[in-house]
Parts: structure tokens; sequence; C-alpha cells
């Protein structure tokens, strides 16, 4: 079985979430792929953040919408990180990409940089939001898309067969058998999140997912000899 690792948001239990740092890291720790989020800046940079304020993650306040990408980059992301712009992580590491998008205003500006760097075969686009991966799938045809879900029964798989999409993201916690045959019914990837422990990455195996988002690269190591 073809079993992915994908970290989140680099290896975000190690270096600063969402920062060259962190990217670079797990793709030196050998993760399969590297998930990150996107939202844009008042002047239409797509930058790499994951809350819609970068009070949490930066040493500023206030909105990422309110800022253009000069002032976001006047901001510390952690040990000296400054806040990236996506192209900047497609040349910073080879590792495939999945992107999570916050909108339809998101994908359109992912899209753009998709078709002009022909990257349907490196990036797959996630999204919380049904219409945001409709959107991108049809703006980029062929690409990979995915639908997130945190709080779900069955009708998540439903959502992800009329958006379009090939993959759902899973909260673990949530996760039940039920809604692993009705995925597999749908013909759809399933992938586990967060998985940070044996207990989660055993229920990961033993419900036969294809792969699992981690904050820690030691799951990578782990998980080859995991029943």
């Amino acid at each position: 079985m073809n079993f992915l690792t994908i970290g989140h948001r680099g290896v975000m239990g190690l270096e600063p979430e969402n920062t060259l740092r962190s990217f670079v890291a797990a793709q030196q720790a050998g993760l399969d792929v590297i998930e990150l989020d996107l939202h844009l800046s008042k002047d239409g940079a797509l930058v790499v953040m994951h809350d819609t304020d970068v009070d949490r993650t930066t040493d500023g306040t206030g909105a990422i919408a309110d800022k253009t990408l000069a002032e976001l980059r006047t901001l510390d992301a952690g040990r000296g990180e400054r806040v990236p712009v996506f192209e900047e992580v497609l040349d910073a590491v080879r590792t495939p990409l999945q992107a999570e998008i916050k909108d339809v205003a998101a994908a359109r500006a992912l899209a753009e940089v998709i078709t002009r760097r022909d990257l349907v075969s490196r990036v797959e686009v996630s999204s919380f939001h049904d219409d945001a991966v409709a959107e991108i799938a049809r703006l980029v045809p062929g690409v990979r898309t995915a639908l997130i879900a945190s709080r779900y029964g069955t009708d998540v798989v439903d959502r992800a067969v009329a958006a379009g999409a090939a993959t759902v993201c899973l909260n673990i916690r949530r996760l039940t058998l039920e809604v692993v045959e009705h995925a597999r019914e749908a013909d759809l990837r399933i992938i586990g999140w967060v998985v940070n422990t044996q207990d989660h990455l055993r229920l990961v195996r033993a419900l036969e997912l294809d792969g699992a988002t981690t904050d820690y690269p030691e799951i990578k190591r782990t998980g080859r000899f995991t029943a």
C-alpha cells in the first residue's frame, strides 16, 4: 500500500508553521507531501498562512486581508522567519504540495499560478469549502482536489463527489468505519488528520487509510512498522 505521510504546515511540531524553514525541514525528513495554507493579502499576493489574521503566528496584529504583502513581510513568523508567498515555497522545496485554500478568490489566484507554472502533477488543492474545490477544478482541468472536514458524517462523501474531489481529508478523532466504507464505495482516497500519536497511527492503519497528516516527522519513520 502506498501510504502517504503529509507534513502539516511543514513540520509545525518542530518549526514555525507555514514558513520556509518548516517546509525545508519537512523535505529533509522525507515526508511524502507538504501541506500548507493560502490567503490573499490586501494587494492580492498568495501568502502562506493558516489563520485569517496574523496575531497567533507572528509578532503583528490584524487581518491578512487588511495588509499588503510589504506590510506582511515586516512581521516575524517565528525564529526570524518571514511570511512566504506560495511561489517561494515552490522554489524552496521539490516535495509535492497540498495547498489549502480558504475561499473562491484564493482558488482563482492559485489557479493562475498552477496554470502558468504547469503544476497540475505537483500540487493537490484542498479546502473546507465545497465551492472553492469546485472552482479550482473548473479553472484547472485535471487538478487533484480534496475536501477537508472536521465535523462530518457520511454526507462528507456526497459533498466531495458533488464538488469533484478525489480525496477526503478527515479529522481522525471523528472518523468511523461507516464513513470509510462510504468513501471507498465512492472510490475516494482518505487522509486522516492530525495524526501525532501511535494510537492515532494504529487507527489510521486499521482503517486502511491512504495517508496521514502529521505535525511530527517521526510518524513517517514509525508508520511503516505499525500494523
